[in-house]
């Protein structure tokens, strides 16, 4: 099993640690795509718009500014970075068997993939942005990520948003769920994003976590699923073709 999970917005500064070494990061087929985009990072969020170059709102300007420094600045592993909603519930930062932590990755404009104990320092880059240099992101990752991730075999639980889902869709014959949330109210369901991100971290918590055998397919990932359902769930519904996974809340 492999959870991809798309970065936090917010993420936790490192005060101390050693500087970034992008040779340490795992999956190395992705260090010179890294390098680029990490030079092309500092470059643009040194220049005078560079909230608009990354399309962030002007309160972020110390965020942005602090991309400069990215090569001298403090890491820690990036389950101690990524501090948003989905991670929170996740609890990555619980888990100590590096095993486990093995079946993460989360999916990342500046750094492509990234696993739970790859040492990063917060950084400020969507997904969405067209980057001075490397252009738009999601299109310069894809044949570098796919490169990685389409020799993989075991189930994809597909947990990202749809910026990041654009940096690479898995083949045909890849063993692929992509999880949604929904929200059901007076007997009508919707889609949801208040409760999606808390949510797709508790699925990933309790796959991590849950005694048994990691599911293999899709319906073993639903009936995994559907343990959760009476406490955080109301249903689990899994579509005919057996690619999308809605978690009812």
């Amino acid at each position: 099993m492999l959870i991809l999970l798309p970065p936090s917005e917010g993420k936790t500064a490192p005060t101390d640690g050693p500087a970034l070494d992008l040779a340490a990061l795992s999956s190395p087929a992705l260090t010179a795509r890294r390098r680029r985009t990490l030079s092309a990072l500092i470059t643009a969020s040194g220049r005078r718009n560079a909230v608009e170059l990354l399309g962030v709102g002007a309160t972020l300007g110390e965020e942005v500014a602090r991309n400069t420094l990215l090569r001298e600045a403090p890491t820690a592993q990036a389950r101690r970075v990524y501090t948003g909603v989905l991670y929170a519930a996740a609890g990555l930062d619980t888990i100590e068997d590096p095993a486990v932590l093995d079946q993460v990755r989360t999916v990342s404009g500046l750094w492509g993939l990234v696993s739970p104990t790859d040492r990063i320092p917060a950084y400020r880059l969507s997904m969405g942005v067209d980057l001075p240099g490397v252009g738009p992101l999601a299109a310069a990752w894809r044949p570098v990520v796919g490169a990685v991730l389409d020799g993989r075999d075991e189930l994809v639980v597909d947990c990202r948003s749809a910026a990041y889902l654009a940096a690479w869709k898995p083949k045909k014959d890849v063993p692929w769920v992509q999880v949604r949330v929904l929200r059901e109210l007076d007997g009508k369901r919707s889609v949801v994003s208040h409760h999606a991100k808390h949510t797709r971290g508790v699925l990933t918590r309790h796959l991590l976590t849950r005694a048994g055998a990691a599911p293999t397919d899709p319906e073993s990932l639903a009936k995994a699923a559907w343990e959760l359902v009476g406490s955080e769930l109301i249903d689990v519904e899994l579509d005919a073709r057996g690619r999308t996974l809605s978690l009812v809340v």
